[in-house]
């Protein structure tokens, strides 16, 4: 069982690079939409607000590229997901090995 667990996870992992190769532009941060008269919710723009070496930051974004900012946010999502699967599987892969390795001796 343990030679066959090994073998599926580094067929998933094999399928989590492939698909972290086909991730185009990326960044991180939530999007969203606020008003200049919340009162009234009129005069409305957006906000895309993401924390990075340390630092909160917060940048506007015209209507023109929200399109693009949500695709992009979408992607660093997906990139995130994937890499900590990536891990979760390669330290499940290492134990298993190692636990192989002792049951040879």
């Amino acid at each position: 069982m343990t030679q066959k667990r090994l073998l599926q996870i580094e067929t998933r992992i094999e399928t989590i690079k492939a698909k972290l190769a086909a991730i185009d532009e990326m960044r991180p941060g939530s999007l969203s939409c606020q008003y200049k008269d919340p009162a009234n919710q009129s005069g409305a723009y957006y906000q895309l607000s993401y924390t990075r070496d340390r630092k909160s930051r917060t940048e506007y974004i015209a209507r023109d590229a929200l399109s693009d900012v949500r695709r992009q946010i979408d992607n660093y999502k997906r990139f995130k997901a994937l890499t900590d699967e990536w891990v979760d599987l390669s330290i499940e892969h290492s134990r298993l090995k190692m636990r192989l390795a002792r049951e040879g001796n």
